[in-house]
């Protein structure tokens, strides 16, 4: 029996050969005190990416992104974030836990925050009123459907911030999705921010790590903090080293899992459980609604049995993404399941 086409997330890759093998070669040190080289290397590497000035390996995106807001948000104060964004959803509450800060979510457009919203959500100068420190945005927005927040539009949204005196986090998980769909370099999206977290272990394929990056003077504050919430590490040049090889090899091809995940959207669409616009679907995520009638829980369990793997995202909701390990040859199988699974799922249940 063939392997299962894994769709939940681009979290699932596995190192490839190549990859292995440069972990395995790796120059290490202890980097706790600052002495690993590749991770050096490294943190070089995404700064220039970036076009900020120093970056901070550390372990995973939901730490990357609580040592920036641990930076740039006081005890007490308002964090802007957009209502379904990572930080809101799917870091535990991390911002009030670890940093004292409480999170004010604001309502977008298919994951796009406006400048009005920003504006007027604000606290005034007032000192019985909690203070507005930090908007954090997210690009490519993962509840959204992996949509793209325009080069120029989340530029306005970080005028408005300057407005207000307000320091600005990207959490850019998938930050150089949104740079290869637009045909934009990736610092139009990542250098006017303070801080911006990318992943290497989503659409890039490293088996863990993510990057913060901002100022000089900020990362070595960040690094105090990483200690501090436990992401000391010491000879990780061995995970580094995936991510270096990571940069050099697997930013081009993710123009593949968006023509995938298109070609995948196109064919759900047609199919009667479910309802989805593939003109909707702009990087490597697609999220179908399930009609009335059908049960998400059952089309889940069924296309797992078939050999395809999918996730629940929320109630009436299944994720699809594309990634480093879904070739043509897979995405044809899944599609063949999706098929399959669809047309044994009968009528909708009225």
């Amino acid at each position: 029996m063939s392997q299962p086409v894994d769709l939940r997330s681009d979290t699932v890759t596995r190192p490839t050969a190549a990859m292995r093998r440069a972990m395995a070669e790796a120059e290490v040190g202890d980097d706790v005190y600052g002495e690993d080289p590749t991770v050096r290397r490294l943190e070089e590497q995404a700064a220039e990416w970036t076009g900020q000035p120093a970056a901070l390996f550390v372990p995973t995106g939901t730490m990357g992104n609580q040592c920036a807001i641990h930076l740039q948000a006081s005890p007490g104060a308002d964090v802007l974030v957009e209502r379904e964004s990572h930080v809101y959803l799917y870091e535990l509450g991390a911002m009030a836990a670890l940093s004292g800060a409480t999170p004010r979510a604001l309502d977008g457009e298919r994951g796009r925050l406006t400048p009005g919203a920003v504006s007027a959500a604000v606290s005034p100068d007032l000192y019985y009123m909690a203070p507005t420190r930090l908007l954090v945005l997210e690009n490519t927005h993962n509840h959204a459907g992996g949509v793209v927040v325009g080069a120029e539009h989340q530029n306005a949204l970080i005028d408005e911030a300057r407005r207000h005196r307000l320091a600005v986090h990207l959490d850019g998980a998938r930050v150089f999705h949104a740079a290869a769909a637009s045909g934009r370099p990736l610092p139009d999206f990542t250098s006017r921010v303070d801080t911006v977290m990318f992943c290497l272990s989503k659409g890039l394929g490293a088996p863990l790590g993510s990057m913060l990056c901002g100022s000089v003077e900020l990362m070595r504050e960040a690094r105090v903090i990483r200690k501090r919430f436990g992401g000391g590490m010491r000879q990780a040049g061995i995970v580094a080293a995936a991510g270096l090889y990571a940069l050099e090899h697997h930013v081009e091809r993710l123009a593949d899992d968006h023509r995938r995940a298109r070609k995948l959207a196109e064919a759900v669409a047609e199919l009667d459980p479910f309802e989805l616009d593939p003109a909707a679907v702009e990087t490597n995520i697609l999220i179908a609604d399930v009609r009335p009638g059908y049960d998400a829980g059952a089309l889940l369990a069924s296309l797992r049995e078939s050999g395809l793997v999918a996730g629940p995202m929320g109630p009436g909701r299944i994720r699809f993404v594309t990634h480093l390990e879904i070739d043509d040859e897979a995405l044809e199988r899944a599609i063949a399941t999706l098929r399959r699974v669809s047309r044994d799922a009968g009528p909708p249940v009225t």
